[in-house]
């Protein structure tokens, strides 16, 4: 393997880890929020960390899932599980530290699943698509589970972050610009727009209630 494509393949597998670090951390965070014992936030931050990744490879036929072809990441969320376990009490505000967390993992996970799904031969809008799934599908177990609101449906820019993380990917790699300058747009275009409305508190415009229609009854 020529030396400059084993260095982006150590730079993918590093991405990816951080990338399940960082949810496993979140996932963690939240069974702070829920007092769970210790055994409660190993396996929160193995479903928030494996989620998005399992989803993604079964729908590409990927078999077997990315986990069992690397059991070390057990490890990797167990280690985050379990230092979070120990130290979240140090933190003044641990919802505030779960969205910054939740948001590098976001980030990471967008353009690291649209990369794994062109490399597995999916159309360009179907990798958004997976790179989105990857991004989300964690978060959303992690929260269903301990019974939380799903990031996903609060009223803050979070799905969209990671579809432009994604789209800004995928886009620059059919232009033909290299991986590692297109991971890095994708990553920072995601991770950018999430941590400008988590700052600024922006949000996508809601339904308001309006009068309903009056329909004269028809003789």
């Amino acid at each position: 393997m020529p030396s400059g494509l084993a260095a982006f393949e150590q730079l993918l597998r590093a991405l990816d880890l951080l990338g399940i670090a960082a949810f496993a951390a979140s996932g963690a965070l939240v069974a702070s929020r829920k007092q769970l014992d210790i055994v409660g936030f190993v396996l929160i931050a193995i479903v928030t960390g494996f989620g998005g990744g399992t989803l993604r490879d079964l729908l590409l036929g990927r078999t077997p899932v990315f986990w069992l072809r690397a059991p070390e990441l057990l490890g990797v969320c167990a280690a985050a599980a379990v230092l979070v376990f120990f130290t979240a009490h140090l933190v003044e505000s641990r919802f505030r530290l779960l969205l910054w967390v939740d948001a590098l993992g976001l980030a990471l996970y967008a353009v690291v699943g649209a990369e794994i799904a062109l490399l597995a031969g999916a159309d360009p809008w179907a990798a958004v698509l997976l790179g989105v799934v990857t991004a989300t599908t964690g978060g959303i177990l992690r929260d269903v589970i301990c019974d939380e609101l799903p990031l996903i449906l609060r009223r803050e820019i979070y799905l969209t972050a990671a579809a432009v993380g994604a789209t800004t990917f995928v886009a620059l790699r059919i232009e033909g610009v290299w991986r590692e300058p297109a991971l890095a747009a994708g990553f920072l275009a995601a991770f950018g727009l999430r941590a400008v409305a988590l700052l600024r508190g922006w949000s996508l415009p809601a339904y308001r209630a309006r009068p309903g229609r009056d329909y004269p009854d028809r003789g």
